[in-house]
């Protein structure tokens, strides 16, 4: 019997990470996935689609655990650091090879800025309720979210790897210390 839908989209989703998805036909996903190509089809009609799936399916599972951790966290100014390291925790599973796919392919590259204009978006929301209860320092937020959207957008395409050597979720790590110093928190 095949596995769930969900479960075989997990286990492309951890394949992707690890390899990439732009070398892979479906035949070679079946084969490393110890399944047939009908049951690969079931998760979407066309590689393509599977791959978009899978790609959507990592951020959406990202984000889930994110707003979680950032739930769980009572103190608005402490929810910035929370937020910000959990994206680089959720980030570092990704390879190389799958950050390169990533950006070569371009209907995945807009699933990856999509997800970066949000998590930018949360960020300044983050920063706007840390200053109203005095648990950050009073910072404009539209400025920090303005500037922080710039780096993640960087991060997204490639440009402070290229400049840095940082991986993205190292280079988001470097972002809370820098973001998260900078308004008056501590990261944890």
């Amino acid at each position: 019997m095949p596995p769930p839908r969900h479960q075989l989209l997990d286990e492309l989703i951890e394949l992707f990470l690890a390899e990439g998805f732009l070398e892979f036909g479906i035949g070679d996903l079946a084969a490393r996935l110890r399944c047939s190509r009908t049951t690969i089809y079931r998760v979407a009609e066309t590689k393509e689609q599977v791959v978009l799936a899978a790609v959507r399916g990592f951020f959406r599972r990202a984000a889930e655990r994110i707003e979680a951790q950032v739930a769980a966290e009572a103190d608005p100014g402490a929810r910035l650091a929370v937020y910000l390291t959990a994206v680089a925790e959720e980030l570092a599973p990704a390879s190389e090879r799958f950050y390169v796919d990533l950006q070569a392919y371009a209907p995945a590259a807009e699933i990856y800025e999509a997800n970066t204009r949000l998590a930018a978006e949360r960020v300044q929301d983050l920063v706007s309720a840390g200053v109203a209860v005095g648990s950050l320092r009073p910072v404009d937020a539209s400025f920090v979210g303005a500037a922080v959207a710039q780096v993640m957008t960087a991060i997204q395409g490639g440009r402070i790897a290229a400049a840095s050597g940082l991986v993205d979720a190292a280079a988001y790590r470097a972002l809370a210390d820098l973001v998260v110093h900078g308004v008056g928190g501590s990261t944890p």
